[in-house]
Protein backbone atom coordinates (compact mmCIF):
# COMPACT_ATOMS: atom_id res chain seq x y z
CA UNK A 1 0.00 0.00 0.00
CA UNK A 2 2.84 2.32 0.96
CA UNK A 3 4.09 1.96 -2.53
CA UNK A 4 0.79 2.34 -4.33
CA UNK A 5 0.78 5.75 -2.24
CA UNK A 6 4.50 6.28 -3.52
CA UNK A 7 3.25 6.11 -7.17
CA UNK A 8 0.14 7.60 -6.74
CA UNK A 9 2.53 10.88 -5.71
CA UNK A 10 4.04 10.88 -8.37
CA UNK A 11 2.36 9.94 -11.00
CA UNK A 12 0.17 12.95 -9.48
CA UNK A 13 3.18 15.53 -9.57
CA UNK A 14 4.27 14.58 -13.02
CA UNK A 15 0.91 15.54 -14.28
CA UNK A 16 1.17 18.72 -12.26
CA UNK A 17 4.58 19.12 -13.83
CA UNK A 18 3.04 18.46 -17.15
CA UNK A 19 0.31 20.89 -17.31
CA UNK A 20 2.52 23.71 -16.15
CA UNK A 21 4.83 23.45 -18.60
CA UNK A 22 5.23 26.92 -20.43
CA UNK A 23 4.09 26.97 -24.58
CA UNK A 24 6.61 29.64 -25.15
CA UNK A 25 9.84 27.66 -25.19
CA UNK A 26 11.77 30.79 -27.33
CA UNK A 27 11.55 34.33 -27.89
CA UNK A 28 14.23 35.78 -29.39
CA UNK A 29 14.58 39.31 -30.57
CA UNK A 30 15.14 40.36 -33.66
CA UNK A 31 17.39 43.41 -35.09
CA UNK A 32 15.65 44.19 -38.74
CA UNK A 33 19.03 45.87 -39.73
CA UNK A 34 20.39 42.23 -40.15
CA UNK A 35 17.82 41.24 -42.92
CA UNK A 36 17.29 42.30 -46.91
CA UNK A 37 14.24 44.36 -45.98
CA UNK A 38 16.35 46.99 -43.92
CA UNK A 39 17.33 48.70 -46.83
CA UNK A 40 14.14 49.20 -48.07
CA UNK A 41 13.34 50.41 -45.00
CA UNK A 42 15.36 53.14 -44.58
CA UNK A 43 16.74 56.42 -46.09
CA UNK A 44 20.61 55.25 -46.47
CA UNK A 45 22.44 52.56 -44.37
CA UNK A 46 24.75 55.22 -42.68
CA UNK A 47 23.63 55.98 -39.54
CA UNK A 48 21.20 53.26 -37.57
CA UNK A 49 17.39 53.34 -37.45
CA UNK A 50 17.52 56.03 -40.07
CA UNK A 51 13.88 55.15 -40.84
CA UNK A 52 11.79 55.94 -43.70
CA UNK A 53 8.94 58.54 -42.54
CA UNK A 54 6.82 55.54 -43.21
CA UNK A 55 8.47 53.36 -41.06
CA UNK A 56 9.53 55.30 -38.12
CA UNK A 57 7.15 53.76 -35.79
CA UNK A 58 9.93 51.05 -36.11
CA UNK A 59 10.97 52.21 -33.20
CA UNK A 60 8.66 51.99 -31.19
CA UNK A 61 7.80 48.10 -31.62
CA UNK A 62 9.59 45.21 -31.20
CA UNK A 63 9.76 41.76 -33.57
CA UNK A 64 10.59 38.66 -31.91
CA UNK A 65 10.93 35.21 -33.49
CA UNK A 66 9.39 32.40 -31.17
CA UNK A 67 9.19 29.12 -31.45
CA UNK A 68 5.91 27.34 -29.07
CA UNK A 69 4.30 23.96 -28.28
CA UNK A 70 1.21 22.59 -30.48
CA UNK A 71 0.26 19.36 -29.49
CA UNK A 72 3.76 18.46 -28.32
CA UNK A 73 5.12 19.83 -31.41
CA UNK A 74 7.74 23.09 -32.22
CA UNK A 75 6.19 25.77 -33.75
CA UNK A 76 8.10 29.18 -35.33
CA UNK A 77 6.18 31.89 -35.56
CA UNK A 78 6.22 35.90 -34.79
CA UNK A 79 5.69 37.48 -32.16
CA UNK A 80 5.18 41.73 -32.44
CA UNK A 81 4.55 44.19 -29.58
CA UNK A 82 4.64 48.09 -28.39
CA UNK A 83 8.06 48.80 -26.93
CA UNK A 84 6.35 50.68 -24.06
CA UNK A 85 5.25 48.73 -21.07
CA UNK A 86 1.56 48.46 -21.09
CA UNK A 87 -1.45 45.98 -21.25
CA UNK A 88 -2.90 45.45 -25.04
CA UNK A 89 -5.19 44.07 -26.73
CA UNK A 90 -4.11 41.31 -28.80
CA UNK A 91 -4.45 39.82 -32.44
CA UNK A 92 -3.68 36.03 -33.94
CA UNK A 93 -2.83 36.91 -37.50
CA UNK A 94 -3.51 33.75 -39.91
CA UNK A 95 -0.66 33.74 -42.92
CA UNK A 96 -1.70 32.33 -46.42
CA UNK A 97 -0.13 30.20 -48.88
CA UNK A 98 1.21 26.41 -47.69
CA UNK A 99 4.68 24.51 -46.99
CA UNK A 100 7.07 27.63 -47.33
CA UNK A 101 4.90 29.58 -50.10
CA UNK A 102 3.51 32.63 -48.12
CA UNK A 103 5.31 31.59 -44.89
CA UNK A 104 6.38 34.90 -42.57
CA UNK A 105 9.67 36.46 -43.06
CA UNK A 106 10.88 39.49 -41.48
CA UNK A 107 9.25 42.18 -44.05
CA UNK A 108 5.74 40.66 -42.70
CA UNK A 109 6.91 41.32 -39.05
CA UNK A 110 8.25 44.72 -39.95
CA UNK A 111 5.32 45.67 -41.79
CA UNK A 112 2.15 43.73 -41.84
CA UNK A 113 2.09 42.58 -38.29
CA UNK A 114 4.11 45.75 -37.08
CA UNK A 115 1.66 48.47 -38.53
CA UNK A 116 -1.07 46.84 -36.30
CA UNK A 117 1.32 46.77 -33.36
CA UNK A 118 1.81 50.12 -33.62
CA UNK A 119 -1.35 51.28 -33.04
CA UNK A 120 -1.07 49.31 -29.68
CA UNK A 121 -1.22 45.53 -30.12
CA UNK A 122 0.50 42.67 -29.14
CA UNK A 123 0.04 40.76 -32.74
CA UNK A 124 1.43 36.95 -33.09
CA UNK A 125 1.36 34.62 -35.74
CA UNK A 126 2.00 30.90 -36.93
CA UNK A 127 4.33 29.60 -39.36
CA UNK A 128 2.40 26.51 -38.72
CA UNK A 129 3.49 23.04 -38.50
CA UNK A 130 5.45 21.20 -40.96
CA UNK A 131 6.67 24.67 -42.80
CA UNK A 132 9.67 26.86 -42.57
CA UNK A 133 11.30 24.82 -39.53
CA UNK A 134 8.22 23.98 -37.46
CA UNK A 135 7.96 20.27 -36.28
CA UNK A 136 5.07 18.30 -37.68
CA UNK A 137 2.83 17.78 -41.08
CA UNK A 138 1.12 20.44 -42.54
CA UNK A 139 -2.90 19.55 -43.34
CA UNK A 140 -4.18 22.62 -44.49
CA UNK A 141 -6.61 23.41 -41.89
CA UNK A 142 -6.58 20.09 -40.49
CA UNK A 143 -4.69 19.08 -37.29
CA UNK A 144 -2.77 22.29 -37.79
CA UNK A 145 -5.44 24.54 -37.12
CA UNK A 146 -4.69 24.14 -33.35
CA UNK A 147 -1.35 25.52 -34.23
CA UNK A 148 -3.38 28.62 -34.46
CA UNK A 149 -6.02 27.91 -31.49
CA UNK A 150 -3.21 27.20 -29.05
CA UNK A 151 -1.97 30.66 -29.58
CA UNK A 152 -4.83 32.27 -26.93
CA UNK A 153 -2.72 30.04 -24.53
CA UNK A 154 0.80 30.92 -25.73
CA UNK A 155 -0.66 34.95 -24.98
CA UNK A 156 -1.23 34.65 -21.40
CA UNK A 157 2.45 34.06 -20.98
CA UNK A 158 3.25 37.12 -22.66
CA UNK A 159 3.21 39.73 -19.48
CA UNK A 160 1.82 42.89 -22.22
CA UNK A 161 -0.86 40.86 -23.92
CA UNK A 162 -4.43 41.29 -22.37
CA UNK A 163 -6.02 37.77 -23.20
CA UNK A 164 -9.43 39.46 -22.87
CA UNK A 165 -9.44 40.98 -25.75
CA UNK A 166 -8.11 38.48 -28.80
CA UNK A 167 -8.66 39.07 -32.27
CA UNK A 168 -7.98 37.37 -35.39
CA UNK A 169 -6.99 38.36 -38.84
CA UNK A 170 -5.86 35.98 -41.96
CA UNK A 171 -5.69 36.37 -45.36
CA UNK A 172 -6.49 33.48 -48.30
CA UNK A 173 -5.80 30.10 -46.75
CA UNK A 174 -5.22 32.15 -43.35
CA UNK A 175 -8.92 33.55 -43.89
CA UNK A 176 -9.85 30.00 -44.16
CA UNK A 177 -8.13 28.96 -41.08
CA UNK A 178 -9.73 31.70 -39.30
CA UNK A 179 -13.41 30.92 -40.32
CA UNK A 180 -12.21 27.24 -38.65
CA UNK A 181 -10.99 28.51 -35.77
CA UNK A 182 -14.11 30.87 -35.03
CA UNK A 183 -16.28 27.69 -35.12
CA UNK A 184 -13.92 26.04 -32.33
CA UNK A 185 -13.18 28.77 -29.63
CA UNK A 186 -15.24 31.23 -27.79
CA UNK A 187 -11.88 33.37 -27.02
CA UNK A 188 -11.72 35.44 -30.48
CA UNK A 189 -13.83 38.92 -29.83
CA UNK A 190 -13.93 39.87 -33.56
CA UNK A 191 -11.86 38.77 -36.65
CA UNK A 192 -11.12 39.91 -40.09
CA UNK A 193 -10.74 37.81 -43.04
CA UNK A 194 -9.03 39.09 -46.88
CA UNK A 195 -9.81 36.79 -50.03
CA UNK A 196 -10.61 33.91 -48.28
CA UNK A 197 -12.10 30.43 -49.76
CA UNK A 198 -15.46 29.82 -48.25
CA UNK A 199 -16.27 26.61 -50.60
CA UNK A 200 -13.28 24.28 -51.29
CA UNK A 201 -15.69 22.13 -52.77
CA UNK A 202 -15.98 24.17 -55.78
CA UNK A 203 -12.58 23.27 -57.79
CA UNK A 204 -12.00 25.97 -60.43
CA UNK A 205 -8.31 25.67 -59.90
CA UNK A 206 -6.84 21.80 -60.99
CA UNK A 207 -3.40 22.81 -60.25
CA UNK A 208 -4.53 23.90 -56.66
CA UNK A 209 -6.40 20.49 -55.83
CA UNK A 210 -3.77 18.24 -57.42
CA UNK A 211 -0.79 19.89 -55.66
CA UNK A 212 -1.91 21.35 -52.58
CA UNK A 213 -5.41 19.61 -51.46
CA UNK A 214 -4.33 15.87 -52.64
CA UNK A 215 -0.46 16.46 -51.38
CA UNK A 216 -1.77 18.04 -47.59
CA UNK A 217 -5.16 17.09 -46.62
CA UNK A 218 -4.97 13.57 -45.07
CA UNK A 219 -7.56 10.98 -46.63
CA UNK A 220 -8.44 13.43 -49.55
CA UNK A 221 -8.56 10.66 -52.29
CA UNK A 222 -10.85 8.30 -50.60
CA UNK A 223 -12.96 10.96 -48.47
CA UNK A 224 -12.46 14.33 -50.57
CA UNK A 225 -16.12 15.55 -50.13
CA UNK A 226 -15.92 15.49 -46.20
CA UNK A 227 -12.39 16.63 -46.04
CA UNK A 228 -13.16 19.73 -48.12
CA UNK A 229 -16.49 20.82 -46.46
CA UNK A 230 -14.39 20.10 -43.00
CA UNK A 231 -12.67 23.65 -44.56
CA UNK A 232 -15.82 24.69 -45.85
CA UNK A 233 -17.21 27.54 -43.65
CA UNK A 234 -20.68 27.96 -45.88
CA UNK A 235 -21.22 24.34 -44.74
CA UNK A 236 -21.21 25.17 -40.82
CA UNK A 237 -22.21 28.87 -40.93
CA UNK A 238 -24.29 27.82 -37.68
CA UNK A 239 -21.31 26.95 -35.89
CA UNK A 240 -20.21 30.95 -36.27
CA UNK A 241 -21.01 32.65 -32.60
CA UNK A 242 -23.55 35.18 -32.78
CA UNK A 243 -21.89 37.98 -30.68
CA UNK A 244 -18.24 37.91 -32.94
CA UNK A 245 -18.61 40.69 -35.38
CA UNK A 246 -16.20 39.50 -38.84
CA UNK A 247 -14.68 42.24 -41.49
CA UNK A 248 -14.56 40.64 -44.85
CA UNK A 249 -12.13 42.21 -47.58
CA UNK A 250 -12.20 40.70 -51.31
CA UNK A 251 -11.20 42.37 -54.58
CA UNK A 252 -13.48 41.54 -57.77
CA UNK A 253 -9.93 40.68 -59.71
CA UNK A 254 -9.05 37.84 -57.38
CA UNK A 255 -8.28 34.89 -59.53
CA UNK A 256 -6.66 33.00 -56.90
CA UNK A 257 -10.10 32.81 -54.50
CA UNK A 258 -13.09 34.25 -56.43
CA UNK A 259 -14.52 36.84 -54.65
CA UNK A 260 -18.21 35.01 -54.91
CA UNK A 261 -16.37 32.89 -52.09
CA UNK A 262 -17.21 36.01 -49.65
CA UNK A 263 -20.59 37.12 -51.50
CA UNK A 264 -22.30 33.73 -50.56
CA UNK A 265 -20.89 33.64 -47.60
CA UNK A 266 -22.16 37.09 -46.72
CA UNK A 267 -25.31 35.63 -47.34
CA UNK A 268 -25.50 32.71 -45.61
CA UNK A 269 -24.43 35.31 -42.41
CA UNK A 270 -27.79 37.16 -43.07
CA UNK A 271 -29.73 34.20 -42.91
CA UNK A 272 -28.44 33.14 -39.31
CA UNK A 273 -27.45 36.52 -37.68
CA UNK A 274 -24.12 36.53 -38.05
CA UNK A 275 -22.50 40.09 -37.33
CA UNK A 276 -20.42 40.86 -40.52
CA UNK A 277 -19.45 43.57 -42.80
CA UNK A 278 -18.31 43.04 -46.20
CA UNK A 279 -15.95 45.00 -48.03
CA UNK A 280 -15.58 44.65 -51.92
CA UNK A 281 -12.88 46.18 -53.84
CA UNK A 282 -13.22 46.90 -57.67
CA UNK A 283 -10.39 45.26 -59.55
CA UNK A 284 -8.76 44.72 -56.17
CA UNK A 285 -6.25 41.69 -56.72
CA UNK A 286 -5.71 38.77 -54.15
CA UNK A 287 -3.73 40.99 -52.06
CA UNK A 288 -5.96 44.10 -52.67
CA UNK A 289 -2.26 45.53 -53.71
CA UNK A 290 -3.57 48.56 -55.60
CA UNK A 291 -5.45 49.14 -51.92
CA UNK A 292 -3.22 48.98 -49.18
CA UNK A 293 -3.25 52.45 -47.39
CA UNK A 294 -7.30 52.21 -47.43
CA UNK A 295 -6.88 48.07 -46.31
CA UNK A 296 -5.15 48.89 -43.68
CA UNK A 297 -7.14 52.10 -42.57
CA UNK A 298 -9.79 49.71 -42.21
CA UNK A 299 -7.95 46.61 -40.48
CA UNK A 300 -7.18 49.10 -37.79
CA UNK A 301 -10.57 51.32 -37.58
CA UNK A 302 -12.34 47.69 -37.03
CA UNK A 303 -9.52 46.52 -34.55
CA UNK A 304 -10.13 49.30 -32.24
CA UNK A 305 -13.98 49.83 -32.70
CA UNK A 306 -14.34 45.92 -31.71
CA UNK A 307 -11.58 44.64 -30.07
CA UNK A 308 -9.47 47.59 -28.41
CA UNK A 309 -12.75 49.65 -26.86
CA UNK A 310 -15.00 46.45 -27.23
CA UNK A 311 -18.12 48.54 -28.94
CA UNK A 312 -21.33 46.50 -29.68
CA UNK A 313 -22.00 45.59 -33.21
CA UNK A 314 -24.53 47.52 -34.74
CA UNK A 315 -28.18 46.00 -34.93
CA UNK A 316 -28.22 43.60 -37.85
CA UNK A 317 -31.27 46.10 -39.61
CA UNK A 318 -28.24 49.20 -39.29
CA UNK A 319 -26.65 48.58 -42.27
CA UNK A 320 -24.33 51.98 -41.17
CA UNK A 321 -21.32 49.45 -39.52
Amino acid sequence: MKYLSSFLFVLLFSNCQSQTQPLLLKEKLIDVSEFPIYTHLVKDTSSANNWKEHYIYLNDIEIYGITYLSDGLKIKGLLVKPKKTGHYPCVIYNRGGNRYFGSLVIADGAIRLGQIAKEGYVVIASQYRGSTGSEGQEEFGGKDINDVLVLTDVLAEIESADTSRIGMYGWSRGGMMTYIALSKTDKIKTAIVGAANSDLTIIDRPKMEELVYAELIPNYRNNKEVELKKRSAIYWVNKFKKDVPILMLHGTSDWRVKSSNSVSLTQEFEKHGIPHKLRIFEGGDHGLSRFKEEVNQEIIQWLDKYLKNSNPFPNPGNKGN
